[in-house]
Order: C-alpha cells, then structure tokens, then sequence
C-alpha cells in the first residue's frame, strides 16, 4: 500500500519537475541571474563594512559619514542596476541555448529594455530633469519589465537569424566584421518593434512601459510572494523535490527568484536610505534560513544528532562524513547517505522541520524580535550564525539560527533514535552471524 502510494506520487510529480528543470525559459534565467551574483557579493560587502554596528563607537560622525559616502557607490554600481545584468544575461544565455551569436542577443536584449526605459528623472513638485535615467529604473522596479522585454527580444532576435535575415560577406572577411554584419538586420528588426511600442506608450498614452509592468504585473507578484504562506508552499515543494531525487532548489528558485530577488533589492534600497527593512520574506530570508543552516533541509542539526547522539555504526559513519560538507552548507553526503531520498522513515521530519523553522523565523522577524535580512547577498558557503548575522546586521540573526537549530534537532531526534535502533539490531544480527560462521 505504502509502495503504491509512493509510486504514484512519483508518476505524477517527477515527470513535472522534470520538465521545469529543463525548461528553457527557467534555465536562463537561473543562468542571468548566477551571472549577476558575483557582482552583488561585491557590493554586498561594501554595505555590511559601511553599516557594521560599532562604527559609530571608533570613528567620529563625520568620519564615519565620508567611509559610508566612499563606499556607497560599490552597491549601487552592483546590485542598485541588476535589471541590467539579468537583461543582458537573460539575451546572452537564451541566444546561446539556441546556438547563435550570444553577444549580440545580450546587447539587443539590453538595449530593447534601455527603449522602454524613461531617460528623465521627476519629483512630486519639481520639474522634469531630462537626460537622466532614475536608479529604481535599473534595478528592483525595472526588473519584471527587464525579463519580459529580455526574452521577447532573444526569442525575436533568434527568429530573424533562424529565418536567414542576414547579411552574407565575403569570406575574406575578418570574423569580427562578418558576425557584425550578419546581425545588423536581425538588430534593426527587433529594436525597431520595441522603439515602436515606446512611442505607442509614451506619446498616446502618455505613460511609459516600466510604470505599465510595474502596477500590473510586478506589484502583485511581489506582493503575494512576500506572503508567508506562498513561502511554505515553496519550501514544501522543495522538500518534497529532494525527497524524490529531484533538486529541489534549482527547480523552485528557477520560479521564485525573480520574486524572491525583487524583494531584496527593495530591501536593500530601503535600509541604505533610512535603514529599515520593508520586507520579511527575501531570497536572503530563504537562503540563510533554510538553506544557510547545513544545506537543504537545515541537516547540520540532524548531522550533529547522528555525531553525538546516536550509536549504531552507519549513522555515525554518515555524521562524519557529513559534518565537514555540512558547516559550509553542503549536505548531499547526508542526503545520499543517510538516505533521505526515498526512505519514507524521514520523510515527516523531512518535510515538517524547515517548515516550522520557515514559520517561527517569519514570526520572530514580523513581530520585530529579530531583525529581517537587509538585502545584504551572502555566499551560500558562509556557515551558520555567521552568515545569520551579516544577513540581518545584527547578532540577534545568528542566534535565531541557533534556536532553529534546536528545533529542527527536536524534530528529528525521535525519528533518527528510530533509525539507530534498526541498525544496531541488524548490527548485532550480523555480528552474531560473522560468529557463528568464524566457529564453525
């Protein structure tokens, strides 16, 4: 019955998932936004040194007000003009999927988004300052916009290639010039149709694309992923991913980083502005607290269980085996080797942990016990209480990790005492096997 079950599970879930890990569209743009990552550490670090909290004690107020104004320009240079980096990302990865001339689809790509973009800057009771492109444009409000305008503009770019719009040259040409001209037609094309639909906008509806994307599409969206229940719902799904194979993160964040990405920036503008944070939920939230906590599933307490606690010899084999990986959030020893995947012993503590663990850190941050990431990035390598720290500025993040790591320990315990006793009772049995044979 309980094999039944698990069958049918299985028929019905993997072959979707399947087809999201491989679908196009959500592979590049988990491609766009990795390409982007290395660029927000950069800018990450520069804003946890300019806000760490005991500045204010060493350096005097206008000391401390010139070090913050000379590194302020690292986070916007980075991660206040991401649309930037996933939009030509975004062109780049998706030309390349189709094989053709990657460069070119990221430039068309960026510059089909820079048509749509207002080049004026305008405050509530002050006149308009033209030539100007508004920061917000290029980073958390201008991102929606960025990856719709990103994949019509590949997929566009790619039909006129595919269909032969192109210009042939000679073949002494050098390939440089050749590539060059044999996109000239297929760019004409393309930016031509956005031009066209910016001054559609603009001039008879007198409004722009990003403010039309924005209201109707990004503000919702966000809006329902900032909640706490959409957030369960993704981590539920993740767990269950894992359960079967499958890797969990890379399919449900090929789908909410957008959201999830969006909710950071907006953090982090609000917190180097006035130092507060608007949001709870942020792909820094996800990561560092469920992620960030010995990998998927926040197994280091369940490696830690095995190490101390338990005594058959596989589960202590497993634990140290998984405990150096696990410190730096890389739990697949444990996953393979305990096994999680496909062992319905586990599979409630499995599921249930970073669920109430997800609950009690959104509760511990809505309410203002603790305080929520402020849109730092933090590599996923940085161990726990550490990187619960630099994510929320505040010591208080890393002891909340210390608290969902007992919890997650509270779970589990009983299932894993379960586990260890079945071992040691096939130990013994195979022990008084080896025995009986070594006496005869």
């Amino acid at each position: 019955m309980q094999k039944s079950w698990f069958d049918a599970f299985s028929r019905f879930l993997v072959p979707i998932a399947g087809k999201l890990n491989n679908n196009r569209y959500l592979k590049v743009l988990r491609d766009a936004f990795m390409l982007a990552f290395p660029l927000t550490i950069f800018g990450s670090i520069a804003v946890v040194l300019a806000n760490l909290p005991f500045l204010d004690r060493v350096m005097s107020e206008g000391a401390l007000n010139t070090f913050r104004s000379a590194l302020n320009i690292a986070p916007q240079a980075t991660m206040g003009i991401m649309s930037i980096f996933v939009v030509f990302g975004i062109g780049y990865y998706l030309s390349k999927s189709y094989e053709i001339e990657a460069i070119f689809g990221g430039a068309i790509a960026l510059v089909s988004f820079l048509l749509l973009t207002p080049f004026f800057l305008q405050s509530e009771g002050q006149e308009v300052v033209q030539n100007v492109i508004p920061l917000d444009r290029l980073g958390a409000k201008g991102m929606f916009l960025g990856m719709i305008v990103a994949f019509t503009a590949g997929e566009m770019y790619r039909w006129a290639v595919q269909r032969d719009f192109t210009i042939k040259m000679p073949a002494g040409v050098p390939p440089a010039v050749s590539r060059s001209f044999s996109a000239l037609i297929p760019t004409l094309m393309t930016l031509s149709v956005f031009l066209i639909i910016n001054i559609v906008v603009t001039q008879l509806f007198k409004t722009n694309m990003h403010d039309v994307v924005y209201h109707a599409i990004q503000a919702p969206l966000v809006g329902l992923g900032s909640g706490i229940v959409p957030t369960l719902i993704a981590v539920f799904v993740t767990q269950i991913l894992w359960f079967f194979g499958l890797h969990g993160q890379i399919i449900i964040n090929s789908v909410m980083d957008p959201i999830w990405n969006t909710l950071s920036l907006e953090n982090l503008n609000a917190y180097m502005d006035k130092g507060e944070v608007p949001h709870v939920i942020s792909k820094q939230f996800i990561e560092i607290y469920t992620v960030g906590m010995g990998g998927t599933g926040m197994t280091l307490a369940v490696v830690v269980a095995m190490l101390l606690f338990m005594k058959s010899k596989q589960l202590k084999q497993v634990g140290k085996l998984a405990i150096g990986p696990g410190i730096f959030n890389v739990n697949e020893p444990v996953i393979f080797g305990l096994p999680i995947v496909m062992n319905p012993l586990i599979l409630f503590p499995w599921i249930v942990a970073p669920m109430v663990v997800t609950l009690v850190t959104y509760l511990a941050m809505s309410t203002g016990i603790v305080p929520p990431p402020t849109g730092v990035a933090v590599p996923w390598t940085v161990p726990i209480l550490i990187n619960g720290i630099m994510a929320t500025n505040s010591i208080a993040g890393g002891l909340l990790q210390l608290v969902n790591f007992t919890i997650v320990l509270a779970i589990w315990f009983p299932f894993l005492k379960f586990i260890d006793r079945m071992n040691l009772q096939k130990e013994r049995e195979e022990g008084k096997g080896e025995s009986t044979q070594n006496a005869s």
